[in-house]
């Protein structure tokens, strides 16, 4: 079920109803009704792959409870591992089989040795990466003895399978969205209205934005060597702006969606491409991911602690992870390991930690080197997306060969004036509103009620007016 078709417009309201109905009763009907809602809303794609939401749920909690009682320290370890090997091994099988075979067959044809090998028709699960690192972060924290194990399974079912946010993020911590279930929730008009208003700017950005720049950024990759050097940035460009507006989009759906139920999800996007170099980017996109690799990869092998060395080889086995999470293709990896290369200047010369705060903070204006800075890091996103968007490597270094010869500096044959404009619209707003969680949350609380319903009004008729052909959200095959 899609945030942006008929079908959830009818279910989002329906299970709305039915929740807050139920807030009368004890904690756990409204609890249930979630459970019950979000395998509807899973089973929509494809019911036969609820088995193994349901069997990671009891896992997991099981898991929880066996860590609570056990003391031993190797039992403790066992029954970590257990839960690892087995949520790591079902998002290893579904994802990456093909691609492991296909490899090792590719390395033996290397060495002049030819073998058989089958692969699988294998149907990617949606949201496998993301409810998988979510019951992971539950077990972890367990045994780290950061959280106390639930008794209570139906709210464990539903932290992991809570819809908004269960098949492309964020990707919650166990320790802020579990307890949130512990709570009995009451209606709240004013987050309700806020919630609101995040998932229309959500839908703006999705079905405005990404959709449109889908359409032209599809063609120029697609037939790349037709075009010239200039309409091959422009559609660069037009990528870059996709994925933010489809990501992010559908993040802001998401925590709107959940405000509707009461519930506070943690953010997820930044405005990063206001970001003014690489580090401070990662610390805007996909926070909750970055953050869990953070958490429970990149500081269990020593951080930023340790000689130089182990602090570049930490950084570049977390960006290669981060890029093979996304993905079972080289070019995942290969954007990763680009990122980690952009990343390198600022560890060794300890830039790393320097734009932490807000770009132009006291003022409406960037600086003249807060503007380059801006520039240079979109720049090199843009240089990395190409990676992330082409079919192959191959097919990625050919793209960026091309963008550096003399039609650089020619007209791009593709120019959709009102793409241009809607882009230029959505920036400033984006602007304007960069120092809140998300860019309509204060922009425009100031005027009367009236221009404000005027405002929203005429965001929903663009939507209409201006939405682009329905494309699928690109993390749903993550």
């Amino acid at each position: 079920m899609f945030f942006n078709s008929i079908d959830f417009a009818i279910f989002l309201p329906i299970v709305f109803v039915l929740y807050w109905i139920l807030q009368r009763y004890p904690l756990k009907f409204q609890n249930f009704l979630i459970v019950i809602a979000s395998y509807v809303f899973y089973g929509w794609w494809d019911y036969r792959f609820l088995a193994l939401i349901v069997f990671s749920t009891l896992i997991d909690y099981s898991i929880g409870l066996r860590l609570q009682k056990t003391k031993k320290l190797n039992d403790r370890k066992l029954l970590l591992w257990t839960s690892i090997l087995i949520n790591i091994g079902f998002l290893g099988f579904f994802k990456y089989y093909n691609f492991f075979v296909d490899n090792f067959v590719t390395a033996f044809s290397f060495f002049g040795s030819e073998i058989q090998s089958n692969t699988l028709n294998i149907i990617l699960p949606v949201g496998i990466s993301f409810y998988t690192f979510q019951t992971l972060s539950y077990t972890i924290d367990v045994y780290r003895e950061k959280l106390e194990p639930t008794k209570d399974v139906i709210a464990f079912a539903a932290f992991v399978s809570f819809f908004p946010q269960l098949v492309a993020g964020p990707i919650e911590r166990a320790t802020n969205l579990l307890p949130q279930f512990y709570i009995k929730r009451q209606f709240n008009y004013s987050n309700a209205v806020d919630g609101l208003r995040q998932i229309l700017w959500g839908l703006f950005k999705k079905i405005v934005i990404a959709d449109n720049c889908a359409q032209f950024s599809n063609l120029i990759f697609d037939n790349y060597t037709d075009y010239s050097s200039s309409t091959l940035m422009l559609g660069a460009v037009f990528f870059a702006f996709q994925i933010y507006g489809d990501f992010s989009g559908y993040s802001d759906i998401a925590i709107g969606t959940s405000r509707l139920f009461g519930f506070d999800l943690k953010q997820n996007f930044a405005f990063p491409y206001f970001s003014r170099d690489i580090a401070e980017f990662w610390r805007r996109w996909h926070i909750s991911l970055s953050t869990w690799f953070r958490d429970y990869v990149y500081i269990p092998l020593g951080g930023s602690r340790g000689s130089k060395w182990h602090q570049i080889r930490n950084v570049f086995i977390i960006f290669l992870v981060s890029g093979f999470w996304h993905g079972a293709n080289w070019t995942f990896i290969v954007w990763g390991g680009l990122n980690a290369l952009y990343f390198l200047p600022l560890l060794i010369f300890k830039r790393n930690r320097v734009n932490t705060n807000i770009v132009a903070e006291e003022s409406k204006l960037p600086s003249f080197k807060e503007f380059c800075g801006m520039l240079i890091t979109f720049f090199l996103t843009v240089i990395a997306w190409i990676f992330f968007r082409s079919n192959s490597i191959s097919d990625a270094i050919d793209y960026i060969y091309k963008l550096f010869d003399i039609t650089i500096f020619s007209l791009p044959e593709i120019r959709p004036t009102f793409l241009f404009l809607l882009l230029f619209i959505f920036i400033l707003i984006e602007w304007v509103g960069r120092r809140n969680l998300f860019a309509l949350e204060k922009i425009w609380l100031k005027y009367p009620r009236p221009v404000r319903l005027f405002i929203y009004y005429l965001i929903v008729v663009t939507i209409f007016l201006y939405g682009g052909k329905e494309q699928e959200f690109i993390y749903f095959q993550f």
